[in-house]
């Protein structure tokens, strides 16, 4: 259901919010068949926005899950950062009460924020799938996980035509979505835009930043970038260690398995295969900073993105590219130890997250519940810096940095997954890039990178 906004408070009809913006065509909940798209696609096109382009939708961008722990961190940074942009937005959730509870807390905290709409929608509802995904020209959407969650909302998304950003770190989930609904959105034109977040835009900004100041000043790109997380201080909320728990169950599956083992699992057919082998799990001394490394435990889906970016691209980076991701714990013996303890802690938890006393053990007394995180001062005083080396032969001939200062998975998170969604809906910003189930890099490029850097995350290229 798509409220009003008006001061007063919340009103039945289903307008935009704001006046002068056009009414949406009433939703027929029948399937239409519909030219283009798929029988998987056509179950969510309930009613024909065929007529309204999404320059005329209601809202320029529309938060799904805006009352959840990151969902509120990203409706504040919209409200506090882009009303002088002429911003036409809304929060969506499927708790109406919870949802104007939050619309007035925003707006006791910016007061200049203006109007925000409410839109009632339930991930496993096709009606409601398809008004929220009719109501926007960009869907964000935090709610996960995304492999329980997910798939109705691309699905509705795709049918009619409205782009889309999410923060899944789920591979199994961005292949499926691939898998069922790229062919439909290359045709439509729609981007399908996952891992918009710590997950993975600083892997793949950095990479895209980095090959094209290669090929800029050298003619070609680097034959290998590595990327090393140097420095990070941040929290976890429940959200997050839910999809981690769904990765780890679904990986026993044979399907599950092979994305998350193979490194070019995320690849368009015809694709899966080069010269990139499986994730560094153990502790090794890199070559070229001479530091001692640890395995990084966002590298399973990170390096597919990149990949996926490069094939997307017309394999922009090289046939031979080479990509890799670990954490740099440092030089010396206290190096070795750093990157020891790392490697033995991720093995560790992971075992521990898959076997089910154990796991239920963790979720009671020491992971937070879905809806619970940092506090402001944790995300505040958080902050990552990541360097990506560029390589060819075996020597480093280009650098990267990717650097925020606050809280990686939550307060930079937040910045990144608004600012993606604007990059693609505001007039006069959206990108080139390709459509279908898309990479941020190949969706959104320089545009975004120009973005995320008035906004307080640095993508910066170094001789």
């Amino acid at each position: 259901m798509i409220l009003g906004a008006s001061e007063g408070g919340v009103s039945g009809r289903r307008v935009g919010p704001l006046s002068g913006t056009p009414k949406l065509p009433t939703a027929v909940l029948r399937s239409q068949a519909r030219p283009g798209l798929s029988a998987r696609a056509r179950i969510w096109h309930h009613g024909s926005m065929d007529t309204i382009s999404p320059t005329d939708r209601a809202y320029h961008v529309v938060l799904h899950g805006a009352t959840g722990f990151t969902g509120r961190l990203v409706a504040e940074h919209l409200a506090a950062h882009h009303q002088d942009e002429g911003l036409r937005w809304a929060i969506a959730g499927r708790d109406e009460a919870r949802l104007v509870e939050l619309r007035d807390r925003i707006r006791s905290r910016f007061p200049e924020s203006g109007p925000i709409g409410l839109v009632v929608a339930d991930n496993h509802d096709p009606g409601s799938m398809a008004r929220l995904a009719a109501s926007a020209a960009v869907v964000a959407t935090t709610v996960g996980p995304y492999v329980r969650h997910g798939e109705p909302l691309v699905a509705a998304c795709v049918a009619h035509r409205t782009d889309y950003v999410d923060l899944t770190g789920e591979p199994q989930f961005v292949r499926r979505t691939i898998d069922c609904h790229h062919d439909d959105a290359t045709a439509a034109g729609v981007r399908i835009v996952h891992c918009c977040g710590f997950d993975s835009i600083p892997s793949d900004l950095g990479t895209f930043a980095l090959q094209e100041a290669a090929i800029a000043r050298d003619g070609r790109p680097c034959d290998e970038v590595k990327f090393l997380l140097q420095d990070i201080r941040g929290g976890v909320s429940g959200g997050t260690i839910a999809s981690m728990v769904d990765l780890l169950e679904d990986a026993r599956s044979t399907d599950v398995a092979r994305v998350v083992s193979d490194p070019y699992g995320l690849n368009p057919e015809g694709e899966r295969h080069g010269p990139d082998t499986p994730d560094q799990a153990g502790v090794l001394r890199d070559p070229v900073t001479r530091s001692w490394t640890g395995p990084f435990v966002m590298a399973p889906v990170n390096t597919r993105v990149v990949r996926r970016t490069n094939a997307l691209l017309d394999h922009r980076y090289g046939r031979e590219f080479r990509y890799s991701e670990v954490v740099d714990t440092g030089t010396g013996l206290r190096g070795a130890v750093r990157a020891t303890l790392l490697a033995a802690g991720i093995t560790a938890f992971r075992g521990a997250m898959h076997a089910r006393p154990t796991r239920a053990l963790l979720r009671r007394f020491a992971l937070p519940s879905p809806g619970e995180g940092p506090s402001p001062q944790s995300i505040e005083s958080g902050h990552f810096t990541a360097l990506l080396s560029g390589r060819r032969g075996g020597s480093e001939v280009l650098r990267a940095t990717v650097h925020a200062d606050r809280d990686p998975g939550y307060g930079a998170t937040a910045i990144m997954l608004a600012e993606s969604a604007l990059c693609l809906a505001l007039p006069g910003e959206e990108p080139s890039g390709v459509p279908g189930v898309v990479t941020p890099a190949s969706a959104m490029g320089h545009a975004l990178i120009g973005r995320l850097g008035r906004r307080g995350v640095h993508v910066r290229v170094q001789d």
